[in-house]
């Protein structure tokens, strides 16, 4: 079996000994390509990870940039306790009413507040109102932006929260010359370069292999 096949096999494998069905989810991305949404929700497996991470971190209060069709959403969602809210931004409308229709159909509208809009537009009015400090932050959007949202996510958090990257491997692209002209991989770059200088922030960061393919993220604790 050719390697990439197999990490998708082995991902299928582990998603089957570990996660319970779950109609709902399936459901949500079914909705997701008959909107004609790019399929670039996370994993399964890694939906799950961020519900543990979410538990764990013992987070009330995240804040989510990318929402895309309230996949990733629904799973930090789930990890909140009682009283806890989800704040996600994204930026076309069309994705934001997609996943609106899908946090509803998960029980979660009243958890889950969509904002939609340019985040470096709607970042500044959550600092304004006072929404922070967030627990949790999750980056999930454009990769050129990656530097200034994490800017933003630092300003937004307390000592103690937990910020996640989402896909700075870029298949590789991280390390390849050929890449240079990228302008993800150069935002990438630049994220993990700021993440690793900020001296409010200890970090490391995986690569992923699986059925998403090569990537990894990067996971940070503010001071």
């Amino acid at each position: 079996m050719p390697v990439q096949e197999s990490w998708g096999a082995v991902d299928e494998h582990l998603a089957r000994a570990l996660l319970p069905a779950d109609a709902v989810l399936e459901q949500v991305l079914a909705e997701n390509r008959a909107a004609g949404l790019p399929a670039i929700d996370v994993s399964p497996l890694q939906g799950a990870f961020l519900t543990l991470l979410t538990r764990v971190s013992g987070a009330r209060r995240v804040l989510e940039i990318g929402t895309l069709g309230g996949y990733s959403t629904i799973h930090l969602a789930r990890g909140l306790p009682g009283g806890g809210r989800v704040v996600t931004l994204e930026f076309e409308p069309h994705h934001a009413e997609v996943a609106r229709r899908n946090l509803h159909r998960a029980g979660l509208a009243e958890v889950v507040e969509v904002r939609v809009g340019a985040a470096l537009d709607t970042l500044p009015v959550l600092e304004r109102e006072g929404a922070g400090p967030f627990d949790l932050v999750f980056i999930d959007a454009d990769k050129r932006g990656y530097p200034q949202y994490l800017e933003w996510a630092v300003r937004l958090s307390r000592p103690g929260t937990v910020l996640v990257g989402d896909n700075v491997v870029r298949r590789g692209g991280l390390v390849d010359p050929a890449a240079d002209g990228d302008p993800d991989v150069r935002g990438v770059r630049t994220f993990l370069d700021a993440v690793g200088a900020h001296p409010r922030l200890s970090a490391t960061a995986l690569q992923t292999v699986g059925a998403k393919g090569w990537d990894g993220f990067a996971l940070a604790v503010v001071d």
